[in-house]
């Protein structure tokens, strides 16, 4: 079973993102892939405006978790970033967005690419997460948050 600290490196997390809108946060979003995974920024916003484009990431209690299948990658990673400001992301309850959770596979990626999506969206659903992430200040942090692995709710 896949982790969530088998995809996320310390060097993929940005705790103080700016951003005007969708389009920016995910220009981010492919600058620090594109560096930390050895890719081509240019080519992950492509593959990320490309599936923003089916329908929004935006999974509801400002959370995103956009995500996109990569030539060039050996395993399935992550990108963190928390927005200094919410935008617009089009999610599902109509909230804006500011913690977003990127999730890169390998093109040829099977059903391990939707289980780990599922599996980061339901961890970013738990009301006390969200919060810690929030009150975050240096990746190390957040990291630490992110890899607790899910605890049972009562909801």
């Amino acid at each position: 079973m896949l982790h969530i600290e088998d995809l996320l490196d310390r060097g993929a997390i940005a705790p103080r993102v700016s951003a005007s809108n969708k389009r920016q946060a995910l220009s981010v979003i492919a600058e620090i892939a594109a560096r930390s995974f050895g890719l081509k920024a240019p080519e992950v916003f492509d593959a990320l405006m490309e599936r923003e484009q089916v329908g929004s990431t935006g999974v509801g209690y400002g959370v995103a978790a956009p995500h996109a299948r990569l030539a060039g990658l050996d395993r399935m990673r992550g990108v963190f970033v928390r927005l200094e400001q919410p935008v617009d992301f089009g999610a599902v309850d109509d909230q804006p967005v500011d913690l977003i959770f990127a999730l890169f596979s390998p093109k040829d990626s099977d059903s391990e690419h939707l289980r780990a999506l599922a599996r980061v969206s339901r961890h970013l659903r738990q009301k006390e997460l969200r919060e810690q992430i929030r009150k975050a200040h240096s990746p190390d942090a957040i990291r630490a948050l992110l890899v607790q692995e899910a605890r049972p709710s009562a909801a």
